[in-house]
Parts: structure tokens; sequence; C-alpha cells
């Protein structure tokens, strides 16, 4: 309900505005096997999800569960390290809450990261897409109930997800490192399963190029209380229904691994030019 979310992002807001060393105006979400990027910032502080009040705590190993609050670039961060997901058994209010919280601490700009699968049959494993639109496939939305008025109105429009400005800056660091950028539609589902040949078939039809278990509900929430959103897939495999083959999370564990160095200059470039 509204009224206890208010209850539950006070509490935990209470809790970290005694600990945090400023209050951010960049987030950044970093997604399956993004860890090491953490080890860019100048960290100032390192909670634990589990001890800030309500926030949810990854089950996936993948992800880390720390909020890092740091400097890079000059720039004040907040960083996510991990992620939980619908898949967990969470719902998508508590997807979101920690979302929700660095808006409540002033955060203006959130930069999401994620690892996807590839559907569009020019992309190759390690490149990264950046995200100018998506589809929900997940059969939710973290707006569902009462709104709170205090985050965001209503009906939020989602004519402009993904903030043209920030992509067209990350198109133009990309162009001036030669790295391979690639743009497209992201698609998340629910999981934990992977798709069939069937429903990858049928997600390239409807205009996906990468599919995920994770980031539209973020994307929307953020939407909704007036946060500018980029964000970045690293393709870790690419789906071809005439030829599917397993992804083991070790696998596309080490693809992102081996890519990070890459998405670490874009988040670089990015937050040098915030």
């Amino acid at each position: 309900m509204a009224d206890n979310l208010e209850v539950l992002l006070k509490e935990a807001i209470n809790f970290l505005e005694k600990k945090i060393p400023f209050l951010p105006k960049v987030g950044i979400v970093l997604g399956t096997g993004f860890s090491e990027l953490a080890k860019k910032f100048t960290i100032q502080l390192k909670l634990p999800y589990r001890e800030i009040p309500h926030f949810p705590v990854p089950t996936v190993e993948s992800h880390s569960g720390n909020l890092i609050f740091g400097f890079r670039n000059g720039k004040e961060v907040a960083v996510l390290e991990g992620r939980v997901h619908y898949y967990e058994g969470y719902s998508l209010n508590e997807v979101v809450f920690p979302i929700r919280v660095l808006r409540k601490l002033g955060v203006s700009t959130l930069i999401l990261t994620n690892a996807a699968g590839g559907l569009n049959p020019d992309f190759l494993p390690g490149e990264i897409m950046v995200i100018v639109d998506h589809i929900n496939l997940i059969g939710d939305n973290p707006l569902r109930g009462p709104n709170l008025e205090d985050l965001g109105e209503r009906f939020p429009s989602l004519h402009e997800p993904y903030c043209r400005k920030l992509i067209k800056k990350v198109e133009e660091i990309a162009q001036e490192q030669k790295i391979s950028l690639r743009k497209g539609v992201y698609v998340a589902v629910a999981g934990p399963s992977l798709e069939t040949a069937a429903e990858i078939r049928f997600i390239r039809m409807i205009g996906g190029d990468a599919v995920g278990m994770s980031t539209v509900p973020e994307v929307i929430a953020a939407i909704h209380a007036g946060i500018k959103v980029l964000a970045l897939s690293l393709i870790s495999n690419v789906n071809r229904p005439e030829a599917l083959a397993p992804a083991p999370l070790k696998e596309v564990i080490q693809t992102v691994q081996n890519s990070l160095p890459i998405l670490g200059n874009l988040i670089d470039g990015l937050l040098a030019r915030l």
C-alpha cells in the first residue's frame, strides 16, 4: 500500500542520512557479474543491503548486494552493487525500492547495466547495446496499486523512457574510443527459466533486440520519480532459435567480465560529461 511504502522509505532514508557522506546526484546499478566495476570508484562508504531497513537482499551469487557511495571523475555517485529480480520471489515494489530510495536521497540521473541475451542476428557476444526502448513482458508493473504522489503522478508518460541526450553522449564517447556500440530494444521477461526457441522467435518478431530479466521495472519506477535514465546491456550470448544452445551462468559471467573494461570506459566517459 502507498501509506506503507511511504513509511518504509522514510525509515530507510532516516537510517542512510545518518551515515552517508553526501547526497548523490548520480546513481549506477551494476548488473550480473559487474561488481568489478565498483573497484573503479574511490569508496567513501559501503553498506550491505541487509543492514539497510527494508532493502531487498539478492539471492543470486553474481549480485553482491552493497550500496556504495564514492567518487569517480569528480562526480559523487551512489552505486547499487547488484540488484534483486522478480524471479527471486520479490514483488516489483520490492525490486524497485532501492531506486526510490536513491531518488529520495537526491539522485536525478540513473545509469543501469545488465547482461542480456542478444536476439538481433547482427549482434556479437561481448558487445554493448544502449537501450533506446523496451517491452515489458514480465506481466506486472511496479506502479500497480495505490500511487504515492510524493514519488510521481498516477499515469507517467513513457514516451521517452531512455534519455536521448544521454544516449547521444554515450554514442559520442563510443565513437571517440572506437567502441562498437549497438542500439536496440530490450525485452524484460519474468524468468528464471530461459526462453524457448518459439519464444525467441516471438520476441524478435515484436521488435526485441535483446532479452533479460531485469531493468525495465527500475526504469518505470525511475521515470515515475522524475529521474533521467541511461541503460546499457552487455550482450552475453546471441540466441539463434534455429540452433538454440544452453547459456550457463558461468559462461555469461565470463563474457561480462571480458567486456567490463569497455563498459567501464563508457561509464567513465559519461560521468566526465555529466
